[in-house]
């Protein structure tokens, strides 16, 4: 018969070493935390002494790479910037509208912001003048004219090409909001102010569509993408018309001619229904198996448009069949487009000059890939949006969102790459041979 002295000292032994061993492997646990948190506060410092060191470098190159460039800080991030018409020309600038957003953190509501810009025409700014800026400094080029008050975040701005004072806008909702900015009222935007009242409130999504926008290039038509894996197309002609014709805020038109109330959140913690005359959708396109997150109409056709989406596909899509990262070309060149991505950077590329041979030795970077031909490193954290300017060529602008990089606001440039990096390589060579001798006598001296 077993001692049950024995057999309680036993099992007191064995709870002694389990509790030792739990002890043991907590402590593990808890080095290695404390490990991982080192690792990743290294790699966090690094990455940020690498963005700082991109950066200077960068500055230091703008009087060589650039022929313009402005830079702004905003007090709120916003996640678009888009051209709007051009106003005056002068004789050294035009100037312009820019569409901007303001994302806030709540104590103030969230807005739409039309600004007037200056513009500097090409081989005017002087090079110490473009590099010589206050990164903390509000430019002189940019002045708000005026605010809308939107209802909940404006993750994206898309004007429409026919007529760039009316823009589509995208929320965190199923709606894409349709604003007429010359009718629309100037507000001051406040805790507690009420949200301006769309023009049209354009219906067919299923789930939030919050990033995925765009305008046709000939025609005004809007397309759209969403969490509910769908891409949806409307026509808004009629409307447009409507609106064209009717001066004032008070009246906007709608598919009935009659305003509804339609039942949908503003984005955010917006719980109010949005007012406003709503119209459904032309079509909707499903193929996609996760949200779609970008769309774009082919320039040459109204019928054509492709999406790409979080399951890692591009879909090409004929509306006539009814079936089946950021990306904008240029109105300059239609082989040149730009990208963007988180690491800041916004890339130019050639797609004519991938499989070409290079002529000049050194001409391209050995490690850079086939067609890409500018870097614009100018902005230190990601890049949310950017825009061509369709009326003053190669002018670009972009901004991003500096919440991880300063803790709050963000950075808006308007720029110009020097053309001497995009004219023809013979034409440049001639132009710099009647300066050879100038610039073998500055290296002399």
């Amino acid at each position: 018969m077993q001692n049950p002295r024995k057999s309680a000292e036993a099992g007191k032994f064995i709870r002694h070493k389990e509790n030792k061993g739990k002890k043991k492997n907590k402590e593990r646990e808890e080095r290695e935390t404390r490990r991982r948190e080192r690792v990743g506060k290294k790699m966090e410092a690094e990455k940020g002494r690498s963005v700082e060191e991109r950066y200077t470098q960068w500055k230091s190159l703008v009087p060589v790479l650039y022929d313009w460039l402005a830079n702004h800080n905003l007090v709120w991030p916003s996640l678009s910037c888009r051209w709007g018409p051009q106003l005056e020309q002068a004789t050294y600038k035009n100037r312009q509208r820019l569409y901007l957003s303001e994302q806030t953190d709540g104590s103030v509501p969230n807005t739409l912001v039309i600004a007037n810009c200056e513009v500097v025409k090409p081989r005017v700014a002087a090079a110490e003048h473009i590099s010589q800026f206050n990164e903390e400094a509000r430019s002189p080029f940019v002045k708000k004219y005026k605010t809308i008050i939107h209802p909940g975040e404006v993750n994206r701005i898309r004007e429409l090409p026919q007529n760039s004072k009316i823009v589509a806008t995208h929320t965190d909702s199923p709606d894409v909001l349709i604003w007429d900015l010359e009718a629309q009222p100037n507000r001051h935007a406040v805790l507690g102010a009420t949200d301006s009242r769309p023009d049209l409130i354009l219906t067919g999504h299923q789930d939030d569509a919050e990033f995925a926008l765009a305008m046709c290039p000939t025609e005004p038509f809007v397309l759209s993408g969403g969490k509910d894996k769908s891409v949806v197309l409307w026509s808004i002609h009629d409307q447009i018309s409507t609106l064209a014709m009717e001066p004032g805020p008070t009246k906007s038109p709608g598919s009935t001619g009659t305003s509804t109330k339609h039942a949908s959140k503003g984005g955010g913690n917006n719980d109010k229904p949005v007012d406003g005359p709503v119209i459904g959708p032309r079509g909707i396109y499903q193929g996609h198996e996760d949200t779609v997150e970008d769309v774009q109409f082919c320039p040459s056709s109204t019928q054509e448009f492709c999406s790409v989406g979080d399951d890692s596909c591009l879909i090409l899509w004929d509306a006539r069949a009814g079936v089946t990262p950021a990306v904008k070309w240029s109105p300059d060149k239609s082989s040149v487009f730009g990208s963007s991505a988180e690491d800041g950077i916004l890339n130019i590329w050639d797609h004519e000059k991938i499989g070409k041979k290079q002529d000049t030795a050194g001409s391209r970077a050995a490690n850079a890939p086939p067609g890409l031909f500018f870097q614009h490193a100018g902005h230190r954290d990601k890049v949310v949006d950017f825009h061509w300017n369709a009326s003053d060529p190669w002018t670009i602008v972009s901004v991003s969102d500096d919440c991880e990089s300063t803790n709050g606001g963000g950075t808006l440039q308007m720029w110009r790459m020097i053309d001497l990096i995009y004219r023809p390589a013979e034409e440049v060579l001639a132009e710099l041979d009647k300066f050879k001798s100038h610039i073998l006598a500055c290296e002399k001296n």
